[in-house]
């Protein structure tokens, strides 16, 4: 059984807490409560992590101790740390191009203009074959006010819709464990289908 790395972008320090471009390390603290796990700090990876393990899975949740535009070194010294291939880490980020509370999942692909992922496959010697979790807080409509958009807090009723939809992806860790990636895609998917159909 090969162990999944999940890591959750966003900034360190009180001032970013709840702020857009948190998104992933909200994933993260949501998934830790959920199995009563607390991160840990350690050096060697310049992040805090959590271990899950079950029978069938062996789960490894990330948060990076850096600011978002030098994730990738948390994340490739991880890597290491853990003895992993890129393909089995998955990166939940922040997405400008989905609407807010919006969520897909994805094999892999460049870093669509996000500093977090460009500085992770940078860190990575250009390997994008990590899967990603984008979470939509949508676009303020002008790049200029992205900077400025992406580090506020979202209003509280944007916030609760995202915190909702980030509750279905709580067991997204064993779900590809057990079924595999494609499935696991597959499933959510036709979920959300289902949804907007009724």
């Amino acid at each position: 059984m090969e162990p999944l790395l999940i890591a959750g972008l966003g900034n360190p320090g009180d001032q970013y807490i709840s702020t857009r471009h948190n998104a992933g390390a909200d994933l993260i603290n949501l998934i830790c409560d959920r199995y009563s796990l607390s991160l840990q700090k350690e050096n060697q990876i310049h992040g805090l992590y959590a271990l899950y393990e079950s029978e069938n899975c062996k789960i490894i949740f990330v948060r990076p101790s850096t600011y978002m535009n030098e994730s990738g070194i948390c994340i490739s010294k991880a890597k290491k740390y853990f003895g992993l291939k890129t393909e089995q880490i998955l990166i939940a980020h922040d997405e400008l191009d989905l609407p807010n509370a919006e969520i897909k999942l994805k094999e892999s692909g460049g870093h669509g203009g996000h500093n977090g992922l460009r500085n992770i496959i940078d860190q990575l010697q250009g390997d994008k074959s990590f899967k990603r979790l984008r979470i939509g807080i949508g676009h303020p409509g002008k790049d200029k006010d992205v900077v400025s958009y992406v580090l506020k807090k979202a209003s509280a009723k944007e916030r609760q819709h995202l915190i909702e939809s980030l509750y279905d992806y709580l067991d997204i860790g064993e779900k590809i464990s057990q079924d595999g990636w494609q499935k696991t895609v597959m499933n959510y998917h036709s979920k959300k289908e289902e949804s907007n159909e009724s």
